[in-house]
């Protein structure tokens, strides 16, 4: 029997901490207690992607795209749109003055996406393998198992001209085929799942909204590779995503599509999950290895590549869970289809992790070749708080930072590397003129000496290094000296790492050094942060001509270096002041000043 209202709840763990899982619950509740639970079925899936309006219920057929719901509002859904037919209008997305009833496809976060990886994510329920199957799941391992040879495999995949989607750019076909030609009746098939960048949580997302794609493309691979045996890599800090791992497996084993004798074809594949601690240099493929394999997480001199000496000295193709995600839609599709979308060097889409300072941040899923102007302003609806643009931070920690003259440039594997950024994984980070160049250059590079492994002394030492310049310099006390000494440290680390952890660390240095010179120079030489964020850079004063004596910052002050009379302009005691900033925030009238 089919029901009048389909009910979708975003389940994704951003949602899940603003009590998605509640609403779910309480709208199931709500059903039965309203005597219409023969005529709704509520469904808990992935993310919708538009996290910074969740969590989110969407209502089908009508398409109704609810926002920012509570679990008290459940009742109010249930009455009014399930049992009256109206939409609930005070919960509808209505920024862009959207009609009742319009698509959301027209809502001006989605309508320049294009949601290949990330296209059951918020439509099915990702614990219900039914639901993926009949969302032309599984349809791709059919296909290969009875319709293609291994070598039909990979030509498609050539055809289709994917390349890694974990930083590196890699043509995936090329990589397979190394493996499938590599000698040994033993091989391996692994899911970089250790997603480490600040702000990135694109692998994540795919997980807990679509688990059974990443199983199903490791098993064509399996098959075209002949391997038998893969591995999932993922840190324990995702818990959501592992749990719906292990569901999907256990009901991907019960279907026939996992394990012995896949849908009768005499192919056997499995796949385990391995859990990682956290450690961001395991994202590199050799230390990955390492990690599975019960050993510290260090990177491994190369050659030989894991293509033909990977995990327990075997042959092994690793690919991060936004590759795998794309494969059964290829298989299915077509190489060409897949090829005819993005740029000529990068097709296909690519998930980016959309946040910092920026009005819609999110998950966004968009061709390769869009420029980032399209993906700030119109995905993302521009700077928050109508501040003004100062630079967007691409590749995470590994990447660089890129300035309002280039942001029309397209996102691809070339354009970004021509101005010195990278790809990387697909965190996006969008910075304002409230944001100081070099403390952001301090943020990735503290990250990076955090994370190395120590193995390799470029690395090891280059890095702490660089950490102590810049920290030098945010303190008042860098020289002109110090940019030469930036360059030739960057230099050696850049030729003398052994992996690409070290390799790029001074990325965001060197990047934000080329576009924001005069920025380094303020502090160098004027002894100013002009972003007013360098505490020891910076001086609170009063304007007199703003201030109108109200006291609250006086009274707000934790040390009392604030005083006046009331009704007359304050005072700030330079030397009492520590710089906390209490009485910026505090002042409603922008008296108070940052020199």
């Amino acid at each position: 029997m089919g029901f009048k209202n389909y009910i979708l709840v975003c389940g994704g763990t951003g949602c899940e901490s603003s009590r998605s899982d509640l609403i779910y619950r309480n709208l199931i509740e709500e059903a039965k207690s309203q005597g219409v639970e023969d005529q709704v079925q509520v469904i808990k899936t992935g993310g919708f992607g538009f996290c910074e309006q969740g969590p989110i219920v969407k209502v089908l057929p009508e398409d109704s795209f609810y926002v920012q719901v509570k679990p008290e509002d459940a009742k109010e859904i249930i009455a009014e749109h399930v049992v009256k037919g109206r939409e609930v209008t005070r919960l509808l997305y209505i920024k862009e003055k959207r009609k009742p009833y319009e698509e959301v496809h027209d809502i001006q976060f989605y309508n320049k996406q294009l949601r290949i990886v990330l296209r059951n994510c918020g439509s099915i329920d990702p614990e219900n393998v039914d639901e993926y199957i009949a969302a032309d799941g599984y349809k791709a391992l059919e296909k290969v198992l009875f319709e293609m040879k291994p070598d039909d495999v990979i030509a498609e995949l050539k055809t289709a001209g994917l390349r890694g989607r974990g930083g590196a750019g890699f043509p995936t076909w090329m990589k397979w085929n190394f493996t499938k030609q590599a000698e040994g009746d033993v091989k391996y098939v692994v899911c970089n799942a250790d997603e480490g960048d600040p702000g990135a949580y694109m692998d994540r997302s795919t997980l807990e909204g679509d688990p059974h794609s990443v199983l199903e493309a490791m098993t064509i691979c399996g098959y075209t590779i002949g391997a038998h045996q893969g591995y999932i890599y993922i840190r324990a800090e995702y818990p959501l995503a592992i749990h719906r791992l292990e569901v999907a497996m256990k009901q991907a084993r019960e279907y026939g599509l996992l394990g012995k004798d896949i849908l009768g074809s005499g192919f056997d594949f499995d796949i385990e999950i391995r859990l990682g601690a956290g450690a961001f240099v395991c994202g590199e493929e050799t230390a990955l290895l390492q990690s599975i394999e019960g050993h510290r997480g260090m990177p491994l001199p190369r050659p030989p590549f894991p293509a033909v000496k990977g995990l327990f000295g075997k042959p092994t193709v690793i690919n991060n869970v936004e590759t795998w995600a794309n494969i059964p839609v290829i298989i299915t599709k077509g190489g060409a289809w897949f090829a005819s979308i993005g740029t000529d060097d990068s097709h296909g889409t690519k998930v980016f992790a959309l946040t910092g300072k920026i009005c819609n941040s999110g998950l966004v899923e968009v061709p390769m070749g869009t420029t980032l102007r399209e993906i700030v302003y119109d995905v993302g609806g521009g700077i928050a708080k109508g501040k003004k643009f100062k630079a967007v931070q691409t590749g995470g920690p590994s990447g660089g930072v890129i300035t309002e003259e280039n942001l029309d440039t397209p996102i691809d594997f070339g354009s970004l590397q021509r101005i010195g950024s990278m790809m990387g994984s697909g965190g996006m980070i969008v910075m304002d003129e409230d944001d100081c160049i070099v403390d952001v250059a301090k943020f990735y590079l503290n990250f990076t000496v955090d994370e190395s492994c120590g193995k390799c002394a470029p690395c090891r030492i280059g890095g702490k290094s660089l950490m102590g310049i810049l920290e030098k310099i945010t303190l008042g006390n860098g020289t002109e000296e110090d940019i030469e000494q930036i360059n030739q440290i960057a230099l050696a680390m850049k030729k003398g790492s052994l992996c690409a952890l070290g390799q790029t660390a001074p990325n965001p240095v060197l990047s934000s050094l080329k576009y924001f010179p005069e920025e380094y120079e303020a502090h160098i030489v004027e002894k100013r942060c002009p972003a007013g964020k360098c505490k020891k850079l910076i001086r609170y004063q009063i304007n007199p001509e703003k201030c109108i004596g109200c006291t609250a910052c006086s009274r707000k002050c934790p040390v009392g270096a604030i005083s006046g009379e009331v009704k007359k302009p304050h005072r700030i005691d330079a030397k009492a002041c520590i710089k906390c900033g209490v009485c910026k925030s505090t002042c409603k009238f922008g008296a108070i000043e940052v020199k």
